[in-house]
């Protein structure tokens, strides 16, 4: 069963649309940085306060986020095991002693009758902060990198690694400022999304490029421009059909995945719309402008020589 037939478009004579709409989205991103005042950042990367409390009687990890949320306390982060909650929240308190009488008052109002014991509270330092930080910058740049290297050996070409990879920087910048526009905060949960988006629009694209090198061995006798239309027409259909099944998932995760999942899911979903877009329409497109441009370049040397 099909759901898409070949389609039919000309890609490369809409390039220029393309990267327009492309630019549009990165100067949205831009306005909503500065509009926003930057990046909100968690707890992984500004520190704060950690607290182990633990109960009696096993309770709800939800029903504890909703009782800390009452509390007035916006910005933290909950792990459980067995009777045990551990909870992450920032330094907007004056002392450990302020913060730890507001979570005990609002936890014994709202479970009477289960014994709470606050068994350790404590400073999350910078020093942790600036080490999660350095090494989510690692993971980008040697991801990044891997990707370039990958791509330049399997197509044996550095333009077209670097076109995947301006493909993906694409794709993050914009997932960036959408969560910036939520006012959702940078923790390491958002790094493991973005890096995820980056596989995914890395996949698509090598997939693209596959099919554009196949088709250059099997047609000889038409224009380059031509090849590479016939090539992102034969990918489209698959591009959707992939691309929707993946949404689904990620649509399905943000509203009945919780709180704890909210954000990975809110990511997935503006990456695989905007991985779409940034494989067929652009990253293909800038592979047949750079190649032309270079191609001219070549052309008007070998003139003058």
């Amino acid at each position: 069963m099909q759901f898409f037939r070949y389609t039919n478009i000309d890609f490369i004579k809409n390039r220029y649309k393309f990267f327009f709409i492309s630019g549009i989205l990165l100067l949205m991103t831009v306005f909503i940085l500065i509009y926003k005042g930057g990046p909100s950042y968690g707890i992984d990367f500004r520190g704060g306060i950690f607290m182990q409390v633990s109960f009696h009687n096993k309770v709800k990890l939800q029903d504890f986020r909703e009782t800390i949320k009452e509390s007035g306390i916006n910005s933290f982060e909950l792990q459980s095991s067995d009777n045990v909650i551990m909870l992450r929240a920032k330094k907007n308190f004056e002392s450990l002693e302020e913060f730890k009488k507001l979570v005990k008052s609002s936890v014994e109002l709202k479970f009477p009758g289960n014994v709470v014991k606050i068994e350790k509270i404590e400073y999350v330092g910078s020093t942790v902060s600036k080490y999660l930080s350095k090494q989510a910058g690692y993971a980008f740049l040697f991801a990044f990198l891997g990707m370039i290297v990958y791509v330049t050996f399997r197509f044996k070409s550095s333009l077209w690694g670097i076109a995947s990879v301006v493909g993906i920087l694409h794709d993050i910048i914009i997932c960036f400022g959408f969560l910036v526009l939520a006012n959702k905060e940078i923790n390491i949960t958002v790094i493991a999304a973005l890096l995820t988006v980056a596989g995914y629009s890395i996949n698509d694209t090598i997939v693209l490029f596959a099919r554009v090198k196949e088709n250059l061995k099997l047609i000889v006798n038409e224009s380059f421009s031509t090849i590479i239309n016939r090539s992102v027409n034969e990918v489209f259909p698959r591009a959707l059909v992939t691309s929707f099944t993946v949404f689904i998932i990620a649509c399905s995760m943000f509203f009945l995945g919780g709180e704890v999942i909210h954000t990975f899911a809110y990511i997935m979903i503006i990456g695989v719309l905007v991985g779409v877009f940034s494989s067929v329409f652009v990253c293909a497109s800038l592979v047949y402008e750079c190649e032309m441009r270079k191609d001219k370049r070549f052309k008007k040397k070998s003139t003058l020589e």
